[in-house]
């Protein structure tokens, strides 16, 4: 089974990736995402290959959606195409184009650029209309799939080291595999939806769309391909932890690549938006302990509590304390965001973040409940509380799942509230109360 999949996997990589056909944009001006003093008079693109302009082919955009630019018209030889504008105020511009390539293709794509002022990422473009429901469910999937990852992991190599039933050992490999597997492909998903988001496209149109903006330019772009990039090596790294006998050897650096891998989407984030690197790194340990905590409640549920009943009360005794870590890491370091991404306590009320994230907070209470339940009466009676934990483990697990998908709603979410900048009326009496002169004696 084990020599199949490996011919498989060979057989797969030594196929040859068809070549694209289609006219890819090569240059434009003003460069994609590039802040420039004086306005432009044009916007000019340059493809590989010769296109098809049609009149509508580029358009210019300000921030309030007004049209500034004319009509396009291709130049050199059907290389470049070409749209002039009108006078260009300070502010952000979006451009959109399309164009037709010699195989038929209709070729898509989206940038921004700014006079005078820093360009917004593509994903903030006019006509982008931000985190969908479906961005939400797929960034709680990609949660999930790091809790079964990093948990799962976690699990084996701290709280059951040791040799395990065979059936066991199944159960760990199902979990840990289909995790990396599942963060590779959701997070796959996710990059598509928020470059469909930019681009503003069905999907028949998008399949041909420029993304290179989104993956090049935007820091959720440079997070995907690290991340997508480092949890193929990790699967690499199971696979091989699968394959032979020196598993732990596998098994630990796979564990510390998942744990740094996941601070992308802290660097990310809200928690990367100028609050500097304590906030970013606060953001990586709690999401860190979540999925320690979940994937290690996943693990003792399903992996061991159904198939190793010798192994139930040590498991359960070293997850606890593992668990206990977790948690108190998890609430210390959300406390410390909490006070960095609302400045002001009635913000909780308020503003829409802090409404979720009160959502969050009484989740967070239960599931410490849970845990204090399990913890203070279950674990000095576990010999005599098998089927109570048999029905009280899931019901900890489903507030862990809730909490997970109230993250992903907050982190697609609008970005928290500011606090309020200093009023410009003050420094005027300041600077007079510092220039008079003192009262002589």
């Amino acid at each position: 089974m084990r020599q199949a999949l490996v011919a498989a996997l060979a057989f797969s990589l030594a196929l040859p990736a068809a070549a694209s056909a289609h006219a890819t944009l090569e240059s434009t001006t003003p460069g994609e995402g590039a802040r420039v003093e004086t306005a432009p008079r044009a916007v000019v693109l340059g493809f590989d290959q010769r296109v098809t302009a049609l009149r509508d082919a580029i358009e210019v955009r300000d921030e309030r959606g007004r049209l500034v630019s004319g009509v396009a018209h291709a130049r050199l030889d059907n290389h470049f195409v070409a749209v002039s504008l009108a006078p260009l105020a300070k502010g952000a511009y979006t451009v959109r184009w399309k164009t037709i390539s010699a195989d038929g293709h209709v070729g898509r794509g989206v940038f921004t650029f700014g006079v005078g002022v820093k360009a917004p990422p593509v994903t903030s473009a006019w006509g982008a209309s931000g985190p969908t429901t479906s961005e939400h469910v797929v960034r709680w999937l990609y949660f999930l799939s790091l809790a079964a990852l990093i948990g799962g992991l976690c699990f084996r190599l701290v709280v059951v080291p040791g040799a395990l039933p065979r059936a066991t050992e199944r159960r760990f490999w199902w979990l840990v595999l289909g995790g990396a597997v599942a963060t590779i492909e959701v997070g796959i998903v996710a990059f598509l939806l928020r470059a469909e988001d930019a681009l503003q496209l069905p999907l028949t149109a998008f399949l041909y769309g420029d993304l290179s903006p989104v993956a090049n330019a935007t820091r959720f772009g440079k997070a995907f391909i690290a991340m997508t990039l480092g949890f193929a090596l990790v699967t690499a790294l199971l696979f091989l932890g699968w394959l032979t006998e020196r598993r732990r050897a596998f098994l630990w650096p796979a564990l510390v690549l998942s744990l740094g891998l996941a601070s992308g989407l802290s660097l990310s984030g809200h928690a990367a938006d100028d609050r500097g690197w304590l906030s970013s790194f606060a953001d990586w340990v709690h999401l860190a302990c979540g999925t320690v905590w979940l994937g290690g409640l996943a693990s003792l549920a399903v992996v061991v509590w159904p198939t190793a009943a010798a192994l139930r009360r040590e498991a359960f005794w070293r997850f606890s304390q593992l668990a206990g870590l977790a948690m108190a890491l998890l609430l210390a370091a959300g406390v410390y965001l909490s006070f960095q991404r609302l400045p002001a306590v009635s913000d909780l009320w308020t503003a829409g973040y802090g409404r979720i994230l009160l959502v969050k907070i009484g989740l967070v209470c239960a599931a410490g409940g849970w845990a204090a339940f399990h913890h203070f009466l279950v674990r000095p009676r576990l010999d005599r509380s098998h089927a109570l934990l048999s029905r009280t483990l899931p019901a900890e697990g489903l507030v862990g799942v809730a909490i997970l998908l109230v993250a992903a709603v907050l982190v697609d979410s609008k970005p928290p509230p500011r606090a309020p900048a200093p009023s410009l009326g003050a420094a005027p009496a300041t600077a007079a109360k510092a220039s008079a002169p003192s009262p002589r004696k």
